[in-house]
């Protein structure tokens, strides 16, 4: 995995992200859910310099119930800039398939959820919410859980140079200037 998003016949290294998923909050629930959703993914941005940001993504996590559970797609998200290009703030749409174990015996099923992402350049935060409507629809929660509002996704997407070696040195080193200035 890490060799295909490293490798510079995928894109510019540079457009790659590496998605660490992290924690599910499940607003109001009254029962015990996996808050810890730990896996691994990608995300591909197009046309970062531009005002909309398309996106790739695809990962895998350990769910709500505590299986593994994974998801491929794409989305569009609106991108603003805050002091020049250090810091932005996307707001947009993600749509996917995804596989639960709950839902549908594992066969892949489609999704569209509101996405904000806030970062910079080689370290960002990407939060998606799950209504409480539609978290119902797919997965029948409420019937184990019925106050439960809907779920709050966090990830940490870091850019994939930051894990060539050349980089990171160059990283640290920069780092390391500005510490001792």
């Amino acid at each position: 995995l890490s060799a295909a998003v490293l490798t510079p016949a995928y894109g510019q290294s540079d457009d790659w992200e590496i998605v660490l998923n992290g924690r599910a909050v499940h607003l109001h629930a009254s029962r015990s859910w996996n808050e810890k959703n730990w896996g691994l993914g990608v995300e591909r941005e197009f046309n970062r310099d531009g005002r909309w940001v398309k996106v790739a993504l695809a990962n895998g996590f350990l769910d709500s119930v505590d299986h593994p559970s994974y998801m491929a797609g794409g989305g569009v998200k609106r991108r603003f800039r805050v002091f020049s290009d250090r810091l932005y703030v996307d707001v947009g749409v993600v749509g996917f398939l995804m596989t639960r174990e709950d839902v549908n015996h594992n066969r892949p099923f489609p999704g569209l959820l509101p996405a904000l992402t806030i970062g910079g350049k080689r370290l960002a935060v990407n939060l998606t919410y799950l209504p409480e409507s539609a978290m119902d629809r797919v997965t029948n929660a409420n019937r184990n859980d019925p106050s439960l509002n809907g779920i709050l996704f966090i990830q940490f997407k870091l850019a994939a140079a930051l894990f060539r070696p050349t980089v990171r040195r160059e990283w640290l080193a920069s780092r390391t200037d500005t510490e001792q200035q």
